[in-house]
């Protein structure tokens, strides 16, 4: 009895011993950062095209490089995943590290290698919840997380996104948000007039959390590259653009507003959605 305590006693030593290096043997970054890009029906082809190119300019422009470089630690953690409806979450680049120009350009030739068709449905609720469950054992150790959510519409499938919101907050997960309010493409009419202010009120959270809009596809790169300059460089380097914690929405603002609207346009046309 007492060799099988002892065993028992080594065993539970060693898993132990083995959990906290797999934890010293992360790597450190200045931010571990999802990019959640979507491609919802609602966006055409040439629409998921700029934003691939997009991002893979803006990750390469100097001023990101310079962000990235200029950290305490001069390091960042990456990853791109493009987004729909619930469940429907496509990886681009995994998580992968990011400290200077070659491995920026090396991102870059990844999300212009292909361009893939868009998907059903906009569930950013699911988005916030992959990105948020992609944060656990990626190997990266970072004093700030970052989801950054683009898109075109509010939500219409899933959870509701103030609950996927909350539970990304609730783990210190800043929320970044760049809505997409051209009013592109055949399913326009989902699109809201307000969707930056959706976002400021049902979207972003967290610390120095901030939108910013993109009224025209001719605005998109220079958007880009502007946000990941903020996301990336230390809070005493530049100005904040918009401070936000946004625990709860205005009580007079609707977050609930894309599943009304997806259900008011199921019950019109039915099937043909």
């Amino acid at each position: 009895m007492e060799a099988l305590k002892t065993v028992k006693i080594v065993a539970s030593a060693m898993a132990i011993l083995a959990s906290v290096e797999a934890g010293a043997a992360d790597i450190e970054v200045d931010v571990e950062l999802v990019l959640a890009v979507d491609v919802s029906r609602s966006m055409t082809l040439r629409e998921l095209e700029i934003q691939r190119r997009g991002y893979a300019e803006a990750l390469i422009s100097d001023d990101v490089i310079r962000a990235i470089e200029g950290g305490l630690i001069g390091k960042i953690a990456l990853h791109y995943v493009e987004w729909a409806g619930r469940g429907s979450q496509r990886v681009i680049v995994d998580w992968t590290l990011v400290a200077n120009r070659d491995d920026a350009e090396r991102v870059a030739a990844q999300l212009i290698a292909q361009f893939d068709s868009s998907l059903r449905r906009t569930s950013i609720s699911s988005a916030i919840g992959y990105a948020r469950r992609s944060f656990n054992d990626n190997s990266f150790s970072a004093s700030r997380r970052v989801i950054d959510i683009s898109g075109d519409g509010p939500n219409n499938a899933g959870i509701p996104v103030l609950e996927a919101r909350q539970k990304a907050l609730s783990e210190g997960i800043v929320i970044n948000g760049l809505p997409l309010m051209t009013k592109d493409g055949i399913y326009n009419r989902f699109n809201l007039d307000d969707l930056d202010e959706y976002y400021r009120q049902c979207v972003i959270g967290g610390p120095a959390s901030f939108v910013i809009p993109v009224l025209e596809w001719e605005q998109f790169p220079a958007a880009v590259r502007q946000k990941l300059v903020q996301e990336l460089a230390s809070s005493n380097e530049l100005p904040v653009l918009e401070a936000s914690f946004h625990q709860k929405p205005a009580p007079d603002y609707d977050c609930l507003i894309g599943e009304k609207i997806w259900e008011q346009r199921r019950q019109d046309w039915g099937d043909d959605l």
